[in-house]
């Protein structure tokens, strides 16, 4: 892996590019010194479609001063914006560095719109309309991708309407998953469960335990092998909201309702993520986000 850590590469780039560029100029003075014997009326005899021949005149003069200025705009725009490997160029720029610069023009302007909002908290903002407003532009912009434009989420993506929360559903907990994200792991169980009439024994259990449809002899058979995944659902199968667990026995399914999806998610595992949102948000923003999120599921005739 030396060969691309070391400084070889950007020797190597900048001098295929200056090469090229040089190049570009030695093909031009070619062209226009290269002397081409013609006949009596100027072709040089090439011929194509029967009548179309090739004339022996010289390049046009405004298509060599425009190829000469390109050359020359590419050495300028060489020596002022990184071309030549590493160089920098004398302007300094980046990309990363123009996208800085760009986040805090953007952040400077919009300052003013989160100063209200700074003090009060999230059930303060939660009933606040402006603050609504933005919080679901917000949420538009940065979580209907995943949750849904309802928040009312999919397949593996939580409901975030229903009170029902893996991590919690504290607005400090909320600003702490959107910050710094979370990951969420369903081993394979297989294994340690046993055979396969042992998982299936197994996700029967777990149908009973929210009173989902279920066959009760499986189920009795599958209790003792629910021991396995007690260690992070619990004995009771309600869950450890501190690991991510969810709550096995309220009827929500976050990947899927019934004996066959229990036994994929047992037999195959999930990983789950939550990406966190603290390199695209600054601190206000996730605050207002925060508010907006929490109150979804707060709202009157929302289930807690």
């Amino acid at each position: 892996m030396s060969d691309f850590t070391s400084d070889f590469w950007s020797y190597y780039v900048a001098g295929l590019t200056l090469v090229s560029i040089v190049a570009c100029l030695i093909l031009l003075w070619v062209s226009g010194t290269t002397k081409v014997k013609a006949r009596d009326d100027n072709t040089t005899g090439h011929v194509w479609d029967g009548d179309l021949r090739e004339m022996n005149n010289p390049l046009p003069r405004w298509w060599v001063y425009l190829f000469v200025i390109t050359v020359v705009f590419s050495l300028i725009y060489g020596v002022l914006y990184p071309t030549f490997g590493k160089y920098q160029g004398v302007l300094g720029w980046s990309s990363t560095g123009q996208h800085t610069a760009e986040v805090a023009k953007v952040e400077k302007a919009i300052a003013p719109i989160y100063a209200r909002f700074t003090g009060m908290t999230p059930q303060q903002l939660a009933g606040d309309a402006p603050a609504m407003a933005v919080g679901e532009r917000l949420f538009m912009n940065n979580c209907a991708q995943c949750h849904g434009s309802d928040a009312r989420g999919a397949r593996g993506f939580p409901n975030l309407t229903d009170g029902d929360w893996l991590w919690g559903g504290d607005p400090a907990v909320i600003k702490a998953t959107l910050t710094e994200g979370r990951t969420g792991v369903m081993p394979p169980m297989a294994a340690a469960v046993g055979s396969a009439d042992d998982v299936r024994n197994v996700a029967h259990y777990v149908l009973s335990l929210s009173g989902s449809p279920h066959d009760p002899v499986r189920a009795f058979s599958g209790k003792p092998k629910f021991a396995v995944c007690a260690a992070c659902h619990g004995m009771d199968g309600k869950g450890n909201q501190a690991m991510g667990a969810p709550n096995l026995s309220d009827g929500t399914w976050l990947h899927g309702w019934g004996e066959e999806a229990i036994v994929r998610a047992v037999t195959k595992g999930f990983t789950n993520q939550m990406p966190a949102q603290a390199g695209k948000l600054n601190a206000d923003q996730i605050h207002v986000l925060t508010s907006y999120v929490w109150g979804m599921s707060n709202k009157p005739g929302a289930t807690n």
